[in-house]
């Protein structure tokens, strides 16, 4: 049956019974979502290395595009935390260009996922991955904020996470008071301001985000220390950037093959981490609505922000879980939020945004710090150190290469142990064990008398049964214990009554052990092959190497013909 493409955006069937109850809930919702991701837009655009305004636009174009062809009915999309240390250290290598080319070919890169239906095979990444990269980057973030947190006055900062951290106390006499002041209290206020709404009974201002209370006292403060105290030394995002409001053409970038060839790595890596940060939001969110998102529409949507997210001079964007929770917890059910939350944006760009020039660097970087912290997920970390070994090397392998490395080579050796540590522990979920004098009949399945309570192994005969896969390892287990007992029988019975399959590099090992026994005079008999491992080996020619005679349906059979040899 012919497969049809799977894309079937929420937006098209939450339209179809909308109701004004339901608009009046996403409206209240999407201007709540907006005014939350206005200080995390701006913040993670200059985090990443780009102008404050450019995560505005992110925003707005990557949230709108996620809301009309994703495949969550709440996920709002956007710049994250995550994508800071990819961008920061593609605009280093790269420059603005090639971020933007990178960014294209990773909405083309999603876009495929989805269309070749591989949404649900990003789900089946390790967790120990996903908690290593993770709380790696968190610490980055953290690390990448301390300048500006503490107003450290240095020329550059190094890129590479111990020299940064030696930099940072090499300079440390450099700290600015007066922004370490107003660093410190941003990110206190925006601990304790539940806390505070609560206590004060601040009903109307409850919903606001932590975030913006912290960037509103904090600019205030900010501007009343330099007109009645003479404080200058607090840089501001106007000290640094020029501030843009206009909303920009778009613009496809000059692509070529070398440019191409050279930004594939960097752009897998945007791929993957948006196809599982956002894969990872919408799950979590449908545990919350009670709904269940469609993995492949979602992946198109995503890749679809991604290609236009950089043609307005966007930087990468997927789900972003704070704000979709935020949605959720607001009363938006359907898409429509998402959009609102767009136009709130939007409207805050075109006619607030030169604002924005006033705002403390130092207060921006205590949000980041508090973003870190939630990014960290330290409990859960935590917790996977009481895991197996093999468990928690992944997670600390993915951890220390992230932090001390990059992104795409935590993500690349992650992947390779754990498929490593995988394949080890498949190989040791097979057993292969000698029978010893009897089989006892009570424990066989594959048995046609059952008038007996055991049958007696005849002299020069072994009998040997595998219980898991026949796959690699096996092989090597066969030859290990066949080694220990030190003498040549006449006959090997090996019972396959529990192998579900056999892999070719099984039908490897058991044709040279076959081919090896031979030579040494020994008859090889297998004894209870289920049907589809029959079928693997008779399309192997087995039937010739052993003969018909010697591939038997079960033990009885087996034994007989046992007999017969040894007779």
């Amino acid at each position: 049956m012919k497969k049809t493409l799977d894309f079937k955006p929420k937006m098209i069937s939450a339209i179809k019974h909308y109701d004004r109850k339901t608009f009046m809930a996403d409206l209240m919702a999407g201007v709540i979502v907006g005014i939350v991701a206005l200080p995390l837009a701006i913040a993670f655009g200059i985090a990443s290395g780009v102008s404050p305004e450019k995560g505005i636009i992110t925003a707005i174009v990557a949230g709108l595009c996620v809301s009309l062809f994703g495949g969550s009915k709440v996920q709002i999309g956007g710049p994250t935390g995550a994508f800071i240390v990819i961008v920061y250290g593609i605009i280093q290598q790269y420059g603005v260009q090639g971020l933007t080319i990178a960014t294209l070919m990773a909405g083309v890169f999603l876009i495929l996922l989805g269309v070749l239906r591989l949404g649900t095979i990003i789900k089946y990444i390790p967790y120990p991955i996903v908690v290593g990269f993770t709380s790696g980057i968190a610490v980055t973030i953290f690390t990448t904020q301390i300048k500006d947190l503490l107003g450290l006055t240095m020329e550059s900062v190094p890129s590479d996470f111990i020299e940064k951290w030696v930099a940072y106390i090499y300079n440390i006499g450099t700290i600015d008071v007066w922004s370490a002041v107003v660093g410190v209290l941003s990110v206190v206020l925006i601990a304790v301001w539940p806390m505070l709404a609560r206590l004060f009974h601040l009903s109307p201002l409850k919903s606001l985000p932590g975030s913006l209370v912290a960037i509103v006292v904090m600019t205030i403060v900010a501007l009343l220390l330099k007109q009645y105290a003479g404080v200058t030394s607090i840089e501001t995002i106007g000290d640094r950037f020029s501030i843009n409001s206009t909303l920009p053409d778009a613009v496809v970038p000059q692509l070529t093959w070398e440019t191409v060839k050279r930004l594939v790595g960097p752009a897998v890596t945007i791929a993957v981490l948006g196809a599982i940060e956002s894969l990872l939001s919408a799950t979590v969110a449908d545990g919350v609505i009670g709904d269940h998102h469609n993995s492949n529409t979602e992946l198109i949507g995503q890749g679809i922000a991604n290609i236009a997210s950089p043609l307005f001079g966007g930087i990468p964007a997927t789900g972003a879980i704070a704000r979709t929770m935020t949605n959720i917890n607001n009363g938006g059910r359907t898409p429509v939020a998402g959009i609102v939350h767009a136009v709130v944006l939007l409207l805050i760009f075109l006619f607030l945004m030169p604002l924005a020039q006033y705002i403390p660097m130092a207060c921006l970087a205590g949000v980041l710090v508090v973003v870190s912290y939630g990014m960290s997920g330290w409990r859960s970390f935590l917790a996977m150190l009481r895991n197996p070994k093999s468990d928690v090397t992944v997670l600390l392998l993915t951890f220390f290469l992230t932090i001390i490395f990059d992104l795409t080579v935590a993500i690349e050796f992650g992947l390779i142990c754990a498929c490593l540590l995988f394949m080890r522990r498949m190989a040791e979920s097979t057993e292969v064990h000698a029978v010893l004098n009897e089989i006892d009949l009570n424990e066989d399945a594959d048995m046609e008398r059952g008038n007996l309570e055991h049958l007696v192994i005849p002299e020069g005969v072994e009998v040997y049964e595998i219980n898991g896969p026949y796959f690699f390892g096996a092989g090597n287990r066969f030859e290990d214990i066949m080694a220990r007992y030190g003498h040549r029988p006449q006959v090997r019975i090996i019972r396959m009554r529990k192998v579900p399959f056999i892999d070719s590099t099984g039908l490897h090992n058991l044709e040279n052990m076959c081919l090896m026994s031979q030579k040494e005079g020994i008859t090889i008999v297998l004894s209870g092959v289920n049907p589809k491992v029959e079928a693997v080996l008779k399309r192997n020619n087995f039937s010739h190497l052993l003969g018909e005679e010697n591939i038997c349906n079960h033990i009885d059979l087996a034994l007989q013909r046992a007999r017969e040899i040894v007779g």
